[in-house]
């Protein structure tokens, strides 16, 4: 659904790389999902991967799916602004994909993890263009029981899985002061509530104001 009050509304400002990051259970994944559908201007990046495509994947709009090669390729070349290996396939966010949304001033939403999250910033640290448009975000629920009660309720995971999700989590959970906004997750509805804030806030910014006057 559209945020309500979005129509005709007219964006003096340059666009924005968002990164949203949390632990396993975390609730990004869902956080994402509502964002997207309020911001009907704002995209989410593609990942490439390595592995073969599952039914119903759609090249270019799930994942890019890439051979060995071709990503080993575009790896050594740096062109990804964060990869990682997940079950023996490669997953890689291509940078000149970000770089050309941006420029085509839609904002850009990146689900990634903890570890991915400081790659991301350490790259972007090293091109003015990712760092001007960069906003950082971590979620996570206000205790690891909390989070516990989260992963349970999904009923993915064995006891022993569980227990080294929450093992990780609490290693994540400490990266929080890392990122520019911490959100502690509650609901849904507040979880997006925040964000919005967030996003709007990041958008009034006076650094990132395209305000001309005289235009």
């Amino acid at each position: 659904m559209k945020k309500p009050g979005t129509e005709g509304k007219v964006r003096l400002s340059s666009p924005l790389l968002i990164l949203i990051s949390a632990p396993s259970g975390g609730g990004k994944t869902t956080l994402c999902q509502h964002i997207l559908a309020r911001h009907p201007d704002m995209v989410r990046a593609v990942t490439c991967t390595t592995r073969p495509p599952r039914a119903g994947e759609i090249e270019g709009r799930d994942y890019y799916f890439l051979d060995c090669a071709t990503f080993t390729q575009r790896q050594a070349a740096g062109g990804f602004l964060e990869h990682a290996t997940v079950y023996n396939h490669c997953y890689g966010i291509p940078k000149n994909e970000v770089l050309d949304k941006l420029r085509h001033g839609n904002d850009v939403l990146l689900n990634v993890d903890v570890q991915g999250a400081a790659t991301v910033c350490s790259r972007a640290a090293q091109d003015p263009e990712l760092a001007r448009s960069l906003v950082t975000v971590f979620l996570t629920p206000a205790s690891l029981a909390e989070l516990d009660a989260r992963l349970k309720r999904r009923g993915t995971d064995s006891p022993a899985e569980s227990a080294k999700r929450l093992s990780v989590a609490r290693q994540e959970i400490e990266q929080w002061h890392h990122f520019q906004y911490l959100i502690i997750s509650t609901s849904i509805a507040e979880d997006v509530r925040q964000m919005e804030a967030i996003i709007d806030a990041e958008h009034l910014r006076q650094s990132r104001s395209t305000f001309n006057l005289g235009g």
